[in-house]
C-alpha cells in the first residue's frame, strides 16, 4: 500500500494506548483533528489493506500432508508438524493480527460516516472495510472455531475483555458484511485502484463461507448458495484465467483478471519472502541464500502428471547459478538440495524480503473449482456446467477434460484438483478439516519418521496463550 497510509496505520494502533496512559500526542494528529477529510478516510482504509487477512502458509502445509519442515532452526516447526501441539507455539498465532485488522475495520466503519465527502465514495469505503473485516472473521472461525465478535472500534483496553461467540454467530457475521458490501462495491475499478475490494471479490468469498459451512452434510441448504453466488461472479464476466497458469504468479498479474483478492507488494519496496524461504538452503540465486523452511511432500509432488504445467511452476527441481545447474531432489534429506515451493518467488528482487508477487488470498479458480464442487453436491450429480467450470481449470494446466464420473468420483476430482491448484496458498488444510479428511491426510503422510499424535480435536488450533493472557474471559479450545 501507497507510504501515506503508514501515518493513519499507526495513528490506529496507537490510539488506545495514548488515552489509556492518558499522555498528550507529540503531533497535532490526535482522534478529534483526524477522520475529518476524504484523504483521512482513505488513509484510514489504506491501513486496513495493510493489516490484509493473508496466511503465513507454513502452518498449513506442515499441518497436513503438503511438507515437512527441516528438522533444524525453529523448534515450533517440528512440534506443529507432529502435533505436539500447545497454545505457545508461535506457528498457531493469527489471532492478535486479525483482532488488529477487524479493529481498524471497525474504525473506518465507525468514523466515515461523519466525514464530509462524496457519499457514494464513503459507502464504498465502508463495503470495502466490510469484506476485509469478513475476511479476518472468516480466517478466525476456521482456524480457532468459536471467537469474540466486535463490530465497533475499541478505543480502550477496556474493551478487549469479552467472550467468545458461538461459531454460527461468527459466520452470521461474516455473512453479514459480505452481503452489504457485495451490493455496494463496483464490478471493477480504474488501473489506479486496481486490487481494491470489489463486489465480485465479495461474492467469490461469500462462496467460498458457504462451501465451508455445508461441511460434509450431505443436502445441506449450504451447497446450493456456494453454487449460485459463485456462479453469480461466474456471469459477471470480469474474472477469467490467464492462459498460462505461471502467468497468474508474474508480477504482471497485480491486479489482473485472475486474482480477485490479494496482498499486492512492490519489490525491494515493501516486499515478502515466499520464495526465499522456502528456497534450497543457501542456494545463492537468491538474495541472502535459500532459507529452507519446509519442503514439499513426495505425495504431493508425484500427484502431479508429468504434463501438468503447474508443477513446474509450484516446485523448483534445479537451479543454474553461474553457468552451474544443481539438480535437486524430492527424497534427499540435505536441504541445500531438496525440490523446494517457487509458486510466488520474485526472480527480480535484491533484497531480503524484497519479493514483490502477488499473495492470492482469493483466485478466479478457487471460485470455479468451488462452483464445481457445491453444484455435483445440490444436484446430487456432475451438471454440464460443472463439468465446464473444473474443466477451465484442468485444461489451463494442459490436462484432459473430464467427463461420464459419478457423483463420488466427481466430487474427489475436485477435491485433487484444489491440492494441486492451490497448494502454497494456505488452502489444503481447511479443505481437510470442512471434508472431514484431515486426520486421515495427516496419519498417511509419514515421511521422516513424522509419527503424528493427531487426535479429532486437532481440527481447531489452540487460542494462543498470549491472548489467553490479555483476556480473562476467554475459554480454551477443547483438547489444549
Amino acid at each position: 500500500m501507497k507510504a501515506r497510509y503508514v501515518l493513519a496505520a499507526l495513528l490506529i494502533v496507537t490510539t488506545a494506548c495514548e488515552k489509556q496512559l492518558d499522555i498528550a500526542s507529540v503531533t497535532n494528529l490526535t482522534n478529534v483533528t483526524y477522520y475529518k477529510t476524504a484523504e483521512d478516510a482513505k488513509a484510514a482504509l489504506g491501513a486496513c489493506y495493510k493489516n490484509m487477512g493473508v496466511l503465513d502458509p507454513f502452518p498449513d502445509l506442515v499441518t497436513t500432508d503438503d511438507a515437512v519442515p527441516f528438522l533444524s532452526g525453529a523448534a515450533d516447526r517440528v512440534l506443529i508438524w507432529r502435533y505436539n501441539l500447545t497454545p505457545s507455539n508461535s506457528f498457531i498465532n493469527i489471532y492478535a493480527g486479525a483482532y488488529t485488522g477487524i479493529n481498524r475495520s471497525n474504525t473506518v466503519i465507525d468514523r466515515l460516516p461523519g466525514i464530509p465527502m462524496d457519499e457514494n465514495l464513503k459507502k464504498r469505503y465502508i463495503a470495502e472495510a466490510k469484506v476485509l473485516r469478513a475476511l479476518h472473521y472468516f480466517n478466525l472461525v476456521r482456524t480457532y472455531g468459536a471467537v469474540p465478535i466486535t463490530t465497533t472500534e475499541t478505543a480502550s483496553l477496556e474493551g478487549l475483555a469479552i467472550p467468545r461467540k458461538p461459531v454460527d454467530e461468527v459466520y452470521a457475521q461474516i455473512e453479514k458484511d459480505l452481503t452489504e458490501a457485495e451490493s455496494v462495491l463496483p464490478n471493477s475499478y480504474p488501473p489506479a485502484d486496481a486490487g481494491r475490494v470489489t463486489a465480485g471479490a465479495a461474492k467469490g468469498l461469500l462462496a467460498k463461507v458457504y462451501l465451508t459451512r455445508a461441511g460434509t452434510e450431505k443436502g445441506s441448504p449450504f451447497w446450493a448458495q456456494a453454487a449460485a453466488k459463485a456462479k453469480e461472479v461466474m456471469d459477471q464476466g470480469v474474472y477469467s484465467l490467464y492462459d498460462k497458469f505461471s502467468d497468474a504468479f508474474a508480477l504482471t498479474a497485480r491486479g489482473g483478471k485472475e486474482n480477485m483478492l490479494e496482498v499486492q507488494y512492490l519489490t525491494d519496496v515493501y516486499g515478502h519472502g515466499q520464495g526465499r524461504g522456502y528456497g534450497p538452503r543457501a542456494a545463492p540465486i537468491f538474495a541472502g541464500g535459500g532459507s529452507a523452511i519446509a519442503r514439499p511432500t513426495e505425495s504431493l509432488f508425484n500427484l502431479y502428471a508429468a504434463n501438468d504445467q503447474r508443477k513446474a511452476v509450484t516446485f523448483m527441481t534445479s537451479y543454474t547459478f553461474n553457468g552451474v545447474t544443481t539438480n535437486l531432489s524430492i527424497t534427499d534429506p540435505d536441504p541445500a538440495k531438496a525440490v523446494s515451493f517457487q509458486k510466488l518467488w520474485d526472480r527480480t528482487a535484491k533484497t531480503t524480503g524484497g519479493e514483490g508477487t502477488s499473495r492470492p488470498v482469493l483466485r478466479y479458480a478457487d471460485v470455479l473449482l468451488i462452483y464445481a464442487e457445491a453444484s455435483n453436491e445440490a444436484n446430487g450429480a456432475p451438471t454440464a456446467d460443472a463439468y465446464t467450470a473444473i474443466n477451465k481449470v484442468r485444461v489451463r494446466a494442459g490436462l484432459a477434460p473430464l467427463e461420464g464420473l459419478s457423483y463420488q468420483a466427481f466430487k474427489e476430482a475436485v477435491w485433487l484438483e484444489r491440492r494441486l491448484e492451490l497448494a502454497f496458498e494456505s488452502s489444503r488444510r481447511f479443505d481437510l478439516v470442512r471434508t472431514g479428511k484431515l486426520l486421515e491426510a495427516v496419519k498417511a503422510e509419514n515421511s521422516y519418521n513424522r509419527n503424528a499424535t493427531i487426535e479429532p480435536f486437532h481440527v481447531l488450533f489452540p487460542i494462543p496463550l498470549s491472548d489467553m493472557d490479555a483476556n480473562p474471559m476467554l475459554e480454551q479450545n477443547t483438547g489444549y
